[in-house]
């Protein structure tokens, strides 16, 4: 559907101006409403809609991340891993301004976003820092470091157990209530996942691990150590059989 708004939007991105693009698109929904917008946008180029999202988050709300779809957000989302942004700051502040917008189901993002190529890895991006943290949920149902949870009902299983417990709604029980987490922000999103998308929250552990493993190796090569085996945080290590 090339609607004038849509191409004089696509315009003004390839002449780098987002803020006039995204007035273009707004003005949309003020002549012909947001039926009309949300048509636009579902034949909007997806790198076209993640430039547009890039320049807004939950500070700078945008009438786009209001109304895309959660299968033309998620393709946007796959995208902006190929920016190699270390700090994955803007992917952070896309993601909580959308999904977790009012009146929006965000289990439909984590859905269609965990469903994409390349998606799980976005969510591994978004939680690159908290490794630790999500191996202690993943242990205890808890955020807090000092807490052991101790109502988890996949404690005492070993960590096979454990990952393959995740998809059984009678084993894989909240320890946390979702009010509890309710912050429009990583632990609630990690929440999420693993109450509602136990096997993208499974591979997006596996992938923070293999990164760990990966990063550990190559600190040991550049201090001439011997590499070891990547063991996840918490984990015994077994006896020695001497």
């Amino acid at each position: 559907m090339n609607h004038p708004v849509r191409l004089k939007a696509e315009k003004l991105i390839r002449a780098g101006d987002i803020v006039g693009a995204e007035h273009a698109l707004a003005s949309l929904v003020e002549t012909e409403g947001d039926d009309s917008l949300v048509v636009v946008l579902d034949d909007f180029p997806a790198k076209d809609l993640l430039a547009v999202l890039r320049d807004f988050d939950s500070s700078r709300e945008s009438v786009v991340s209001l109304l895309v779809s959660p299968e033309q957000f998620a393709r946007a989302i796959v995208l902006e891993t190929r920016y190699g942004d270390p700090s994955h700051e803007r992917l952070r502040g896309m993601i909580n301004a959308v999904i977790f917008r009012a009146e929006s189901d965000p289990g439909e993002f984590l859905e269609a976003i965990g469903n994409l190529d390349g998606g799980c890895d976005a969510f591994a991006d978004y939680l690159c820092d908290r490794g630790e943290s999500l191996e202690h949920f993943f242990r205890n149902g808890t955020f807090d470091l000092f807490d052991e949870g101790g109502g988890d009902a996949l404690a005492g299983l070993t960590d096979a157990e454990r990952l393959d417990a995740l998809s059984d709604p009678d084993t894989n029980r909240p320890v946390l209530n979702h009010s509890e987490v309710n912050d429009h922000d990583w632990m609630e999103l990690v929440w999420l996942l693993r109450y509602q998308q136990p096997e993208v929250f499974r591979d997006v552990l596996l992938i923070l691990r293999a990164r760990a493993s990966a990063e550990s190796a190559q600190q040991a090569a550049a201090d001439g150590r011997p590499a070891q085996e990547q063991r996840p945080s918490g984990e015994p290590e077994e006896e020695s059989a001497l």
